[in-house]
């Protein structure tokens, strides 16, 4: 005897709720991503009554940003640890072996001496000739 089987219907899968989840998922992680922010340290230079302006050169200097809590930012890219041996690293890098780009240290105020000190040292043992230190004109009393 013979069971007569019922048609089988055609399965198709609906795309429509599947295309839903995924942007709204998608909208999800574009609105709750934070995006990393380089962090510039802010500098009060401190005070002098004499020097000199500075032309601007055809060579890019080196910017060592010396924050009031002894910090280190190498060209506006602060640096991981602050001592001497990773401001060396970062300043090989970033001049490229060339002894000739000129140092300009850019230091607050109140930033601890040591920390001058140190980033002076990193610039004189890597062999740059060019130290600049920027300070603002004093403004009359």
């Amino acid at each position: 005897m013979r069971f007569p089987r019922k048609p089988r219907e055609p399965v198709d899968i609906n795309l429509a709720p599947l295309i839903d989840v995924v942007f709204i998922l998608l909208l999800f992680f574009v609105v709750t991503t934070t995006f990393t922010r380089e962090t510039q340290l802010k500098v009060d230079l401190p005070e002098a009554v004499s020097g000199e302006q500075v032309q601007a050169e055809v060579k890019a200097a080196l910017e060592i940003l010396i924050g009031v809590d002894g910090s280190f930012a190498l060209n506006g890219k602060s640096l991981s640890k602050n001592d001497l041996t990773t401001l060396m690293e970062a300043l090989r890098e970033e001049s490229g072996g060339d002894k000739s780009i000129p140092v300009v240290l850019s230091a607050d105020g109140k930033s601890p001496h040591q920390a001058v000190v140190t980033a002076m040292d990193a610039a004189a043992k890597l062999g740059f000739a060019q130290l600049r230190i920027t300070t603002v004109e004093a403004q009359a009393k």
